[in-house]
């Protein structure tokens, strides 16, 4: 017997919005600002309109940045120790994660780290520090070790040391540091639920010292964190309104021995629509794959790259990285070039 037609039917399969997501980035490039309705359809989008969602993110990201992909370093100049309760970190007095404690590193290994940074074609260096915010001690180290590795390697100094106040990043201005990076991490309203030890608007406030000190901003967040979409938006419209220049973009690696372990959610393609999301709010603005980008995306990791347009080679702060080689190889396979820095200034 011979099944009817409705018998064998497979379901029909979503249409694939193409138009809806190149008129989107036509009024993005047209300098208009989209909806909070907008990005939320961007970010729950079937994985179907993945591909078309990048190809229009692509147009945006071309505008502003061309085919070229900046490389970031990061160093953990001081590592665990930390006395805020942040419930994604390794770091923080509340994880038992086996990561190094140690105080801020010495001059010659930080500017070993730098040597290293400039090397890998990096043109930042990030100096972190694990605190609530850095200690006279550690204000002075930095003060101390920014002229000298600007001087030597030509690197631009991202400086991320916890909460500041105007006193302080003024000094970290008048040293040389370009900018400090200082994540929100997630939205307003679902920042109590990942710290207790600092609240919301403790961050914003820090960049607002940055900013009023005439340092350039770096700020993001991790997506992964139990988080709604509807967060994920408020994030990006935050730090669209708070004139952030550079937003880096985690995907939750979620370490063993933190409040968060176990928490694996997240897939390649909801991913790929975040960063997506941030660009068509953020058009302008750097935005970097950053922290669990080889744990999330994997071999997707290249499409992540038509949308944004920078990344951190080699390893985090406490995970490792995937071999720079590897990244190298990706820029260049997508027809891609790193923004180089310039030649460092002899010894």
């Amino acid at each position: 017997m011979t099944a009817s037609p409705e018998a064998t039917a497979t379901p029909t399969e979503p249409q694939i919005q193409v138009d809806r997501y190149q008129k989107l980035a036509e009024r993005v490039l047209a300098g208009e600002t989209i909806s909070r309705e907008d990005a939320l359809s961007i970010l729950t989008a079937p994985d179907i309109d993945v591909l078309p969602i990048l190809s229009a993110g692509y147009q945006i990201r071309h505008r502003y940045f061309g085919r070229t992909v900046q490389l970031y370093f990061l160093m953990n100049a001081k590592s665990g120790l930390c006395p805020e309760d942040c419930h994604y970190c390794s770091q923080s007095k509340i994880s038992t994660a086996p990561v190094p404690k140690y105080n801020i590193l010495k001059r010659d290994d930080l500017m070993k780290a730098a040597e290293i940074a400039a090397n890998q074609g990096a043109k930042t260096y990030c100096l972190v520090i694990s605190a609530r915010g850095p200690n006279e001690r550690e204000m002075s180290a930095v003060e101390q070790i920014v002229p000298e590795i600007k001087q030597k390697y030509g690197l631009d100094i991202c400086a991320c040391l916890g909460l500041l106040n105007r006193e302080q990043a003024d000094r970290l201005k008048a040293c040389g540091v370009d900018r400090v990076n200082h994540n929100l991490n997630t939205s307003e309203e679902h920042y109590a639920d990942i710290c207790t030890t600092h609240t919301y608007a403790d961050r914003v406030q820090t960049l607002r010292h940055v900013r009023d000190a005439g340092m350039e901003m770096c700020s993001g967040g991790i997506i992964g964190m139990g988080e709604s979409p509807e967060d994920v938006v408020s994030m990006a419209f935050d730090l669209r309104d708070l004139g952030v220049h550079s937003i880096p973009l985690n995907f939750l690696n979620a370490i063993e021995g933190t409040p968060l372990q176990g928490n694996m959610d997240l897939n390649a393609n909801q991913c790929l629509k975040a960063l997506a999301m941030f660009r068509f709010v953020n058009p302008d603005r750097e935005l970097r794959i950053s922290g669990g980008r080889e744990l999330h995306l994997r071999s997707l990791q290249p499409m992540g790259l038509y949308v944004a347009n920078s990344m951190f080679v080699g390893d985090y702060l406490t995970t490792k990285g995937q071999a720079p080689q590897a990244d190298y190889d990706m820029i260049t396979d997508l027809g891609f070039e790193v923004t180089q820095n310039i030649e460092p200034a002899s010894a």
